[in-house]
């Protein structure tokens, strides 16, 4: 077994170990293996005929806008994922948090852009493939997130960072993006 230390795990070479690696496991998890398992039970429990004739005479610009949004949707989680990992100098994930408070790049924007374009990127996938499954999975997922943000994330960030996240959380909102206020100092690295 190889013993590293708490300021090698920190040095560039690791941080981006492990953001490769969480980043191929969670996405397949939440790009695929959930996904491909709510389609099966679409397709299992069966769409309305109305549904089914919908979703095959759109194929054409059905797959196409699909497509966009998938690409859209991931896209943004990749650049946000990076800035967290760039900015913030460690991994994007809850259980191995980055070390600095991020709120500049697309954090000034929303405050959660890596689960908003998660979102994004399975409604695509509904689209593209015409899904009934899917599309319940990005309804499920809502709430989920919204969730998992206000009663794990915020209050763990509030914690961390006290004060520079909640004047955070006052100027900058949750779900929807908004561009930033020019004059607004969010207390957070790289924030002009």
């Amino acid at each position: 077994m190889v013993n590293v230390s708490e300021n090698a795990l920190a040095t560039p070479r690791w941080i981006a170990l492990r953001m490769v690696a969480y980043a191929a496991a969670f996405l397949a998890f939440i790009l695929w293996l959930v996904p491909y398992a709510f389609h099966r039970l679409g397709i299992f429990v069966g769409a309305q005929d109305a549904v089914r004739a919908w979703i095959e005479s759109t194929a054409g610009p059905r797959t196409i806008l699909g497509g966009l949004i998938f690409v859209a949707g991931l896209s943004t989680y990749v650049v946000s994922s990076l800035w967290l990992v760039i900015v913030g100098k460690g991994p994007f994930v809850e259980f191995d948090p980055p070390r600095e408070f991020v709120a500049s790049g697309p954090y000034r924007w929303m405050r959660n852009p890596v689960a908003a374009a998660l979102l994004i990127t399975v409604l695509g996938e509904a689209v593209y493939v015409g899904s009934v499954g899917i599309a319940a999975l990005v309804i499920l997922g809502l709430p989920m997130a919204h969730l998992q943000v206000t009663r794990v994330e915020e209050p763990r960030l509030r914690q961390r960072f006290g004060e520079s996240y909640e004047r955070y959380c006052r100027d900058v909102p949750r779900w929807w993006p908004r561009r930033p206020r020019a004059a607004t100092n969010l207390g957070g690295v790289g924030t002009r």
